[in-house]
């Protein structure tokens, strides 16, 4: 039999608690135990004035901005819209079923202003880290890096040329905010200052934003988005927003392991890391910091025709100068100088020559310099850490550290594939930021609530 036609019945009192209406096995459940934002008013109040209207609580927008970074949530709009429907969301946002939603132009206007004057989300950002490593999510012993290119909101067809584009031409006053915060940033080495080399378009809209064709496809405008990850459980310690330039990551590595040192005391023993951060000088900085690197050598001195390498080469530290297998000696001048020279090079080598005369006699020739009158060896200034790197290459330790370095690359894949953080809403280096700090931080919390099991509930 068919039942009867359910009609709506206005009620004249309703018993209604959203708590019980949320699955205890849900997700924002699980994130709830660990975001603790008491202190975040402490943070901001030194940016609200002490007259006026009350504005929207700055709890509920972080709030709001943790559900909309947890779920791939993209538009602001949208979210309001959804946190207005869904319980769960009311309920970790702290709303009741009459409790309104605030326009998301409150976001817009608070990110611009007080949230970005105070850093807020470094500091909250920061503040899940802290409670990563209390709940011993963090051993602080082996440390990945590696950065992610990250989609701008910008196109080629609002571009300029590199002959067409001069940042003096920019007046500061009537540009918008994103080109304002690039006009800042020009001397900064995570994007201006990264490299001489000028790209070979910039965006009117985004002009901090690179582009790059390193995906080997269609070219396009992109950030760097930069984490430094403890390996144990792969807990995101730092994020560090760069233009698309090899050399801008690399320093984000030094800055990211500099604040993480700085503010939660930790130094790793190794870090972790592709070719591309393998240079002389980030080996140099790390050895120098006791940081053994567990990353390959950017080296282009091996030989594929044959002929000696410079390994077969013999060293003295004493002398500065190398030996060949003929027993002739590789000088970096074979002359007394009236004033004495570090013979470095700009990309930081030391180059040592043989006689030509020497070589010209020696019956080795054709094995060691058959195309050349005589051999030559390039030495960088951080060549012993060079050496170590290459050593810890051959060991178990390395093999074990490549295995444990996957762990950021599937965070970025997580990043992209599941919180939808594959090309930006925000311009600018500050929007880039904001972003990679809001993602990089619901990232944790869902860590955080996967690896540490609630309390059984009381009998």
């Amino acid at each position: 039999m068919m039942g009867p036609r359910q009609v709506a019945q206005g009620a004249l009192f309703y018993e209604f608690s959203i708590e019980d209406h949320v699955p205890s096995d849900h997700l924002l459940r699980a994130m709830d135990r660990f975001v603790d934002l008491g202190d975040m008013s402490r943070h901001l109040a030194p940016f609200y004035s002490l007259t006026g209207r009350p504005s929207v609580d700055p709890e509920l927008m972080i709030r709001m901005l943790i559900v909309g970074y947890a779920f791939g949530i993209r538009s602001e709009r949208r979210l309001c819209e959804e946190v207005h429907l869904n319980l769960a969301y009311r309920w970790f946002c702290r709303l009741d079923l009459s409790d309104p939603v605030p326009d998301h132009s409150t976001f817009s206007k608070n990110r611009h202003g007080r949230f970005r004057d105070s850093d807020l989300f470094r500091h909250l950002f920061e503040s899940v880290v802290a409670r990563c490593i209390s709940e011993g999510l963090v051993g602080g012993e082996t440390f990945a890096s590696d950065a992610s290119l990250i989609r701008a909101d910008a196109n080629k067809q609002y571009a300029a040329a590199k002959a067409d584009w001069d940042p003096g031409l920019i007046d500061a006053q009537a540009a918008p905010r994103a080109v304002r915060e690039y006009l800042d940033v020009l001397d900064d080495a995570a994007f201006g200052a990264a490299s001489e080399v000028e790209p070979k378009f910039t965006s009117f809209a985004d002009p901090a934003s690179q582009w790059t064709g390193a995906r080997k496809g269609p070219a396009f405008f992109a950030y760097s988005d930069n984490y430094l990850i403890d390996t144990d459980h792969g807990v995101i310690l730092d994020v560090e927003a760069t233009r698309s330039i090899r050399t801008a990551e690399v320093g984000a590595t030094r800055t990211m392991i500099a604040r993480t040192r700085d503010r939660f005391g930790l130094s790793p023993e190794r870090l972790a890391a592709d070719t591309a951060y393998g240079s002389g000088d980030m080996l140099g900085w790390l050895v120098g910091e006791g940081i053994e690197p567990h990353i390959p050598v950017i080296d282009k001195s091996e030989r594929r025709d044959g002929t000696f390498s410079n390994a077969e080469f013999h060293y003295d530290p004493e002398r500065d100068e190398y030996t060949c297998l003929g027993g002739k000696a590789l000088k970096k001048y074979w002359r007394q100088m009236k004033t004495p020279r570090d013979g470095v090079s700009k990309d930081g080598f030391r180059r040592y020559y043989a006689r030509q005369a020497d070589c010209a006699a020696c019956a080795l020739k054709e094995r060691c310099c058959p195309g050349q009158p005589r051999r030559k060896i390039a030495r960088h200034v951080h060549e012993v850490a060079r050496d170590i790197a290459r050593r810890i290459v051959t060991t178990d330790a390395y093999a074990d550290a490549s295995r444990r370095r996957k762990k950021v690359e599937m965070l970025f894949a997580h990043l992209k594939r599941i919180l939808r953080l594959d090309r930006l809403r925000l311009r600018g280096p500050n929007g880039a930021k904001d972003e990679f700090l809001l993602a990089a931080t619901a990232q944790n919390l869902r860590k955080l609530a996967k690896l540490i099991p609630a309390a059984p509930a009381p009998a």
